[in-house]
């Protein structure tokens, strides 16, 4: 059986047709695999750019608290002695610290809970329906 298709006497057989077309469903298949991994690769490299700009932030961010607390230091020299100042200042870092380490582990704890009771009851439950499957 043969088909004509375009240009006369340019007539192929059926199975030059669907090998003409798995060769192009393969082609077409590649190419979207193509663009789907340009598209892939162009947002991980945006998504690297702003990872870097986010901790080159944070970096600037840890000397600037470091400048801060200088600058306490310096104000409560005003009025104390210069070891009073920073040993208040010490303190006061360390207890801001104790809490939020405290709060954190608490997080933590309510987060994450021993055992999965719901999972093992679901499972439980549903050993119980086949059982009663196969018995009945």
């Amino acid at each position: 059986m043969t088909t004509q298709s375009g240009l006369p006497g340019d007539e192929k057989s059926l199975g030059q047709l669907v090998s003409e077309l798995s060769e192009q469903g393969a082609r077409l298949v590649r190419a979207e695999i193509d663009l789907a991994k340009a598209e892939i690769t162009g947002r991980a490299q945006q998504l690297g750019v702003g990872a870097g700009l986010i901790v080159a932030g944070a970096v600037l961010a840890l000397y600037l608290l470091a400048a801060g607390i200088a600058t306490t230091i310096i104000v409560l020299d005003l009025w104390l002695d210069l070891w009073l100042a920073a040993l208040i200042v010490c303190a006061f870092l360390l207890l801001v610290i104790v809490v939020l380490v405290l709060v954190g582990i608490n997080r933590v704890k309510a987060g994450s809970p021993p055992t999965p009771a719901k999972a093992i009851e679901n499972v439980q439950n549903d050993i119980a329906t086949l059982k009663a499957g196969f018995s009945a």
